[in-house]
């Protein structure tokens, strides 16, 4: 196999409080390869932005990275000092974030950021850097780019101005592209085309992707791989087509039960019973074993490692317990869910 362009290894960060230290992320482990997608899945308060500011550096006191290990194309950065982490922020590492208005600077012209952008990382002149700018423009589809390199970002709308941050993400031509939560605040029909951009973009670089997101719908149609994150820790990671259509976590098929379709009415959505554990209160052994409908002693008592299961890996005990076909129980939740939406 290729060396992943993103490789993470039992990753923990923590936050110091007051009331102690709060671990966010407990061992979260994962690869992206070159040119792969790869969708972070989960309630909120799962641990998904957590985990990709961890990747780009960008935790800030009282939070730290505990223990664990990230590297980018097999060089750990995680232990870089603040210098030598900014200039692997933009340049090897690009990142779209939910609001686009976050990333542009309002008081400068689209153009200027960047020009900026550019310099700072690649060693071309001003006149030269302003040309791969237009070209980046055009390229994510700014219509006119000679003209509207010189607006503002209040000119633009909320669709052309998260292209504007996918030019600035991928402007350095970056290995790694975290793009949280990129088409939340826009209208269905631009989340269509920023997805089918980033995808497009990415390929055609082999730029590899992590895609932040809670729409199921944006992992289905954008991402490769999918890894469902749960109080902090990864309860499952496969191909997305076989996560969605046959999960083996009982809270991936949860999630993917609680996805309305057009090929039954219904009244009501399945909903997974209680809410995310805050940090203050995540329970012993698997986190998720108070909402689970199969949690025996041994859930209470012993945290579950990822197993391999053909191109999944699943953190659930009941795939570790002989004589209990596991995946037959969670089908069978995620079919008796799906008769119960249909019959609302």
């Amino acid at each position: 196999m290729t060396e992943p362009v993103l490789s993470v290894r039992d990753l923990c960060v923590e936050f110091v409080t007051r009331r102690g230290v709060l671990r966010a992320l407990d061992r979260v482990s994962f690869d992206i390869g070159k040119g792969e997608v790869l969708g972070v899945v989960g309630e909120s308060g799962a641990g998904k932005s957590v985990t990709g500011s961890a990747v780009i550096g960008l935790i800030e006191p009282p939070g730290r990275i505990a223990s664990g290990e990230i590297r980018l194309k097999g060089e750990r950065i995680d232990n870089l000092s603040p210098t030598a982490m900014r200039q692997v922020r933009g340049r090897r590492i690009g990142m779209v974030f939910q609001d686009p208005l976050t990333s542009l600077n309002p008081l400068y012209r689209v153009g200027d950021q960047l020009v900026e952008t550019i310099r700072t990382h690649l060693p071309l002149s001003a006149a030269k850097a302003r040309t791969r700018a237009i070209e980046l423009l055009a390229e994510v589809g700014i219509p006119a780019p000679e003209r509207r390199i010189d607006g503002y970002p209040h000119e633009f709308s909320g669709g052309m101005r998260q292209r504007v941050v996918l030019a600035l993400a991928l402007c350095a031509e970056p290995e790694l592209v975290i793009a949280d939560e990129p088409t939340t605040a826009l209208d269905v029909s631009v989340q269509a085309q920023i997805i089918t951009l980033l995808k497009r973009l990415c390929r055609e670089r082999g730029t590899a992707v992590m895609l932040i997101t809670h729409d199921m719908g944006v992992i289905a149609e954008t991402a490769d791989r999918v890894a469902v994150m749960y109080a902090g820790r990864v309860a499952e990671i496969g191909p997305v087509r076989d996560v969605v259509s046959r999960p083996f976590h009982p809270y991936a098929a949860g999630l993917m039960g609680s996805i309305p379709t057009l090929e039954t009415a219904t009244d009501r959505l399945v909903q997974i019973p209680g809410s995310m554990p805050r940090l203050t209160a995540i329970p012993a052994g698997c986190a998720f074993n108070p909402r689970c409908p199969h949690a025996y002693a041994r859930c209470v008592a012993e945290r579950p490692e990822l197993l391999s299961r053909g191109a999944h890996a699943v953190a659930c005990h009941l795939y570790d317990e002989p004589g209990v076909d596991a995946e037959a129980l969670v089908q069978r939740d995620k079919v008796a869910a799906a008769v119960g939406r249909s019959r609302a």
